[in-house]
């Protein structure tokens, strides 16, 4: 039997550094290993002994691309520590910003990371000759997302005006509302770009996955929720680690997590539409019903469409809140002084991102646990792979690396965020 080894030694078109080798025996997997090789950052260890307050500015640092995901998280939980709850308006301006996060993580990924593998391209400048209005328009929509964070923010990576309680500074209604042209103009550019990527060519591939996602009754949850499963998970966040647990394994710099009861499962858009489709605005289901895209979806090379629905209810509902829109009365509430344990998970653009923190009574974090999406998509990630095997082994070799990083970039994976141009390498045997 013949033996054959695929190994991409540096993933490209991913955030952070990692590498990638299935080795096959004929048709049969015999090994799939996703290795996380960029160095732990201890962020955990970084934030022990700090004070509260300096929590949202400290984790912001883990991810230039999503850093308000880190920010609400820290905040969430450690208000929950303290007993705070932040007025309505501020709660509004929270989602608003977190809003502008999405539009903008999601337009990356979509055009620049995952489309040129749909249309075979090596990447977005290549794409760009053939393709240059589309990369145009991505661009100008990514902008208009950076637009929100810079001005609810305070700029438009690691944001500084983000604090307990709310905001330093919240913005008048006049300022907000020079969002709207290009919020406006983005909603109707993110509606044809679902329609530009049903046109793409999906392989065929599905799997029994477990969905996991934060689910509110009121709204598609960003902030709060509920966690709950496409196989009968429902409980509220404090009850996570309970029910989740990260593993070290000794190739990877990132913990691995999986439900204590069944295994490997799936977080961010997929999941997110699958299990809470009824709670998109109507303009977005619109769009997903309009290239017949709806749940039950299996196919992880269609999270794609997943992301271009949740970008146009991103727009959406940007532009409600903006346009009815009263300023606070004031940028925070109140953060009093206290001993207490608290958690909270947010929905990065990738997935749910849990944080829970223990403070004394000066203020002062005493431990911190940080489980990023990435770490929680990796098992899944890796057992795709291993169905796909097969496939790749009747394929020359570039098509068998291409199609198995494809199967990486669906998850958007950001390593970086998972650790506390290509080079390949085939053996053959």
């Amino acid at each position: 039997m013949s033996s054959r080894t695929i190994r991409v030694d540096y993933l490209a078109r991913v955030e952070g550094e990692g590498a990638l080798t299935i080795r096959l025996e004929g048709n049969e997997v015999r090994d799939v290993e996703l290795r996380i090789f960029e160095p732990p950052r201890f962020f955990e260890a970084f934030l022990r002994g700090r004070q509260h307050f300096e929590a949202p500015d400290i984790t912001a640092r883990i991810c230039g691309i999503c850093p308000v995901a880190y920010q609400m998280s820290s905040c969430h939980a450690i208000e929950d520590a303290l007993g705070v709850r932040v007025d309505p308006e501020l709660r509004a301006l929270r989602r608003l910003l977190y809003l502008g996060e999405w539009i903008e993580s999601h337009v990356l990924h979509m055009f620049f990371l995952h489309a040129p593998d749909f249309l075979g391209y090596p990447d977005a400048v290549a794409m760009a000759k053939d393709h240059g209005d589309w990369v145009r328009a991505a661009l100008r929509m990514k902008k208009a997302g950076n637009a929100v964070l810079r001005l609810l923010g305070g700029r438009e990576i690691h944001p500084v005006n983000v604090r307990l309680g709310g905001f330093y500074r919240v913005p008048g209604r006049s300022e907000i509302e020079t969002l709207l042209p290009e919020l406006r103009w983005g909603l109707s550019a993110a509606r044809d770009a679902v329609r530009w990527a049903a046109g793409f060519r999906y392989p065929e591939f599905e799997r029994d996955y477990e969905f996991v996602a934060l689910s509110h009754p009121d709204e598609y949850a960003l902030n709060e929720g509920r966690l709950v499963s496409s196989k009968g998970l429902d409980i509220p966040v404090r009850a996570y680690e309970m029910h989740f647990v990260e593993e070290h394994v000794q190739r990877s710099n990132a913990l691995h997590s999986r439900l204590r009861e069944r295994g490997e499962y799936v977080v961010g858009p997929l999941a997110r539409v699958n299990l809470n489709f009824d709670r998109l605005s109507e303009t977005a289901r619109e769009a997903a019903r309009e290239v017949g895209f709806s749940p039950p979806c299996r196919n992880p090379f269609r999270s794609l469409l997943a992301r271009g629905v949740e970008t146009v209810h991103a727009f959406d509902e940007a532009l409600r809140i903006i346009e009815s829109y009263r300023p606070p009365e004031r940028a925070s509430v109140e953060i009093p002084r206290t001993a207490g344990t608290g958690s909270a998970a947010t929905e990065a653009p990738r997935g749910i991102l849990y944080h829970r923190y223990r403070v004394d009574g000066d203020g002062k974090i005493e431990s911190a646990k940080i489980v990023p999406p990435t770490a929680q998509n990796q098992k899944s990630i890796e057992e795709d792979l291993r169905q796909i095997a097969p496939r790749l082994a009747t394929l020359p070799d570039e098509e068998a690396t291409l199609l198995a990083e494809h199967a990486v970039r669906n998850y958007d994976p950001c390593i970086s965020c998972a650790t506390h141009f290509l080079k390949l390498k085939i053996e053959r045997k």
